[in-house]
């Protein structure tokens, strides 16, 4: 083994002036910075756990039945089809080696480089509270996408049955924990998808009395964007008749609801949006990690010490010249992602890496039907020229001919009918997190 991969007839010769990438994760970093190698004089091998890759900004619309897992996702292969200079390998690395130069693979594989890539990103985090996540489950995957579709759409058919009142009440509540971005597009989507698009479908109870809660610790929602325009965001949230609760936390969650500072809150929905941390893969390589377990990088984006291992995308702790860090936002990720691949091939060839500097293109945000908020630089939009901007934005940015006429479809069909296609309940709780309960959707756990 040792080699980067294989010498198939139909990728390049491996000779001693072609240098072995190895790119961990197929998102926006990773994919971005297979394409940047296409014509250098690399051979390169991109691993990930998956075989697609994922456009996360769109997860929520999963989540909630606004669009199908295939609008959102495409093959990695398919993506990097004509490269005859990259090999894509579906696995799960078991660790890594810097001194050595070596990705161990979890089948026992090890793959030798010459350059390094690290873009595995982040996953959703529950401050010390990992028992949290069977009951709550955050939103970083396709499967955390279909598990809270399941939830949001098993409810409604739970409270269907249900002839108890007070049992019913907690089938129809939805509890959101944080007010970023995530958290805010999940609440007002199920308050959409409760008010509008399943509004008729019910004979014995009213959708519309759903109630949706959006907790979040801090003072105001979507922290990071303009002051006013979180004030509108929240505006458009009540709109919508979701209940926000700020400088409020959660101190418990259970299979019958949420604690939170001197309330409790039954619901048989709880979802969480609420924090990040960096994917485990860095807690092993032993370098200097920040608060949120990020590789702090040094200014051309490698790992001190490893000027041949890159790190980008969420994964990647790396300070601008104000003292500010890198957001962890798509245009980010494929940046760096772009920037660790020109950076490899100059040092391929003998030339010296450059500095990252990080061109920020803004960040928006949608509120529901016609209504968002963005901002880039000095512009502010809100309302429905923030939401014609992130629609623009997210089709501009979504991976495929084929997912950007669907998705435009979906989106068209959803205006003018306020219908969501992809209303399906499929799967069953399989992982540690979900299986116990099953939500415990049961009249008698309803009335405690």
């Amino acid at each position: 083994m040792g080699a980067a991969g294989p010498s198939h007839g139909y990728l390049p010769r491996m000779t001693q002036q072609v240098k072995r990438v190895v790119i961990i994760g197929g998102g926006f970093g990773g994919l971005y910075a297979a394409r940047r190698l296409s014509r250098g004089p690399v051979q390169v091998t991109l691993v990930d756990r998956q075989n697609y890759h994922l456009f996360q900004p769109l997860l929520y619309q999963v989540a909630t039945a606004g669009l199908s897992p295939g609008d959102i996702a495409t093959p990695i292969r398919s993506l990097l089809a004509k490269q005859s200079n990259v090999e894509v390998r579906m696995a799960e690395v078991a660790g890594i080696e810097l001194a050595a130069k070596k990705v161990k693979l979890s089948d026992g594989e090890v793959l030798d480089y010459d350059f390094l890539i690290l873009a595995t990103g982040v996953s959703h985090t529950y401050f010390g509270h990992d028992e949290w996540e069977r009951f709550a489950p955050g939103l970083k995957t396709l499967d955390d996408a279909l598990e809270m579709r399941r939830r949001v759409l098993t409810a409604f058919e739970e409270a269907e049955k249900e002839d108890d009142e007070k049992a019913r009440e907690r089938f129809l509540t939805f509890v959101v924990v944080g007010a970023g971005p995530t958290g805010v597009e999940l609440a007002g989507a199920i308050a959409e998808l409760s008010r509008f698009t399943v509004a008729r479908d019910y004979r014995r109870f009213d959708p519309k009395k759903s109630r949706v809660l959006l907790i979040e610790a801090g003072p105001r929602v979507l922290a990071a964007f303009d002051e006013k325009l979180s004030d509108k965001a929240l505006a458009s949230l009540r709109r919508l008749g979701v209940e926000v609760r700020l400088n409020t936390k959660v101190t418990n969650i259970d299979p019958h609801g949420v604690s939170l500072d001197g309330e409790r809150i039954t619901a048989a929905t709880v979802l969480w949006g609420a924090g990040v941390q960096a994917s485990p893969l860095s807690r092993t390589l032993g370098v200097e990690l920040d608060r949120s377990g990020r590789v702090k990088v040094t200014h051309d984006l490698t790992i001190p010490g490893h000027p041949s291992a890159y790190v980008v995308g969420d994964l990647a702790s790396f300070t601008q010249k104000d003292g500010s860090l890198v957001p962890g936002l798509a245009p980010a990720a494929i940046q760096q992602g772009e920037h660790a691949a020109d950076n490899i091939l100059a040092a391929a060839l003998g030339n010296p890496t450059e500095p990252f500097e990080y061109l920020d293109k803004g960040i928006m945000a949608t509120v529901g039907r016609a209504s968002g908020i963005a901002q880039s630089g000095p512009l502010r939009l809100s309302g429905f020229l923030g939401w014609c901007a992130w629609l623009f934005i997210h089709i501009l940015y979504l991976i495929g001919f084929r997912n950007r006429v669907i998705v435009m479809f979906q989106w068209a069909w959803a205006w003018f009918t306020f219908g969501r296609s992809a209303r399906l309940i499929t799967g069953t709780s399989t992982s540690a997190r979900r299986e116990p309960e099953k939500l415990e959707l049961t009249a008698e756990a309803a009335r405690r």
